[in-house]
């Protein structure tokens, strides 16, 4: 993992086309940040993730059926 230090209106870039923003440094816990990418990159939260993996496993196995 690489860990850096940016600060508000910085910006980070991965591959050709996806840059991460620092929007806003809320404290020291919070840092909001804003993604730009193609259209047909899906860009989720972690935790937005863990929810769909349930619901993607109760698709593939009904379409078997």
């Amino acid at each position: 993992m690489l860990v850096m230090k940016r600060k508000t209106n910085q910006r980070v870039r991965i591959g050709d086309d996806i840059w991460i923003t620092i929007v806003e440094v809320c404290g020291r816990n919070e840092v909001r940040l804003g993604v730009s990418a193609p259209p047909e990159i899906h860009v989720l939260r972690e935790e937005l993730i863990d929810e769909r993996v349930p619901q993607r496993d109760g698709l593939a196995s009904d379409a078997g059926r």
